[in-house]
């Protein structure tokens, strides 16, 4: 496991980059308190509810929905048994190929993780984000979302995806603190010192064993393995990506969007439009 940690420090130093990147009930997500909006699209119309445990969230897309923000932008990133995106304003009137993902509103939300309640079943509504390395507060994108399709995952896959973030709770610490010691580590790169950069390395990889110990090992919940091993979703996406809402009706609409045939950049071959998002009273 050392090896890998120097490895990865290595990587640091050469290169200092990173990658971005309910029950059910009579066919419908079972109803609970929240603010009910309906997302009308090209294929049909799904009712979402917003929770009022992540009021930033909740807030904020009423205010876009109020504001027809959403009225003519396109499912623009639709991946099967994974999740269909929406929200970006650049993709209103788009032409045939243009690269989409990347429009905004001007302003990010900060990350309201409501972990282990509200996790990435099927059906559930997320914010979109940039990734850590330009964002490791894992603040959501103003206006784009996701809704989650994902797949039904098997007992022994739930526990093959626990053991591996426990064993790789120790090189993710060791590479956040890292992260915090970029401008030494570029003072010794710059210097040529070697012994320095080894020195800092044994004292980050002490700090971050110190900080696995602290830390319980991860295990889901049984709401979770219930979810995941019988309706589905992507759990890798867990305290990631912030939960803000959920489908209560029309989970087959989303269903008929992630089967539409998509381009190599995801971007649907024939446009699913968002007409209008309004909140129901």
């Amino acid at each position: 496991m050392k090896k890998n940690l120097v490895l990865l420090l290595i990587i640091l130093i050469g290169s200092f980059t990173a990658c971005r990147s309910g029950q059910k009930k009579d066919g419908k997500m079972e109803n609970k308190q929240g603010t009910m909006l309906k997302i009308e699209t090209s294929m049909g119309d799904i009712i979402v509810k917003l929770y009022d445990e992540t009021p930033k969230h909740r807030d904020n897309f009423i205010k876009l929905a109020k504001e027809s923000t959403y009225e003519g932008t396109l499912f623009h990133r639709v991946i099967k048994d994974f999740m269909i995106q929406a929200g970006d304003p650049d993709s209103k009137d788009a032409p045939k190929g243009k690269m989409l993902g990347s429009g905004d509103v001007g302003y990010t939300i900060p990350a309201e993780f409501v972990y282990p309640k509200y996790f990435h079943k099927k059906g559930v509504l997320s914010a979109a984000r940039q990734g850590d390395d330009v964002n490791p507060k894992k603040e959501s994108s103003g206006c784009q979302f996701y809704i989650v399709t994902g797949k039904v995952y098997s007992d022994s896959t739930l526990l093959g995806m626990e053991q591996k973030m426990n064993e790789g709770k120790l090189t993710s610490i060791f590479n956040a603190l890292a992260q915090k010691q970029m401008k030494e580590i570029y003072k010794m790169r710059k210097a040529n010192d070697q012994e320095g950069l080894y020195q800092l390395q044994e004292k980050i990889y002490a700090q971050a064993e110190a900080e696995a110990a602290k830390q319980p090992d991860f295990h889901f919940t049984p709401e979770q393995v219930k979810a995941y091993t019988t309706v589905g979703g992507t759990p890798h996406l867990d305290n990631q990506y912030t939960v803000f809402g959920e489908v209560v009706e029309g989970m087959d609409v989303v269903d008929k969007i992630q089967q539409v045939k998509t381009d190599r950049s995801d971007r649907p071959v024939d446009d699913v439009k968002i007409i209008k998002v309004s909140v129901i009273d």
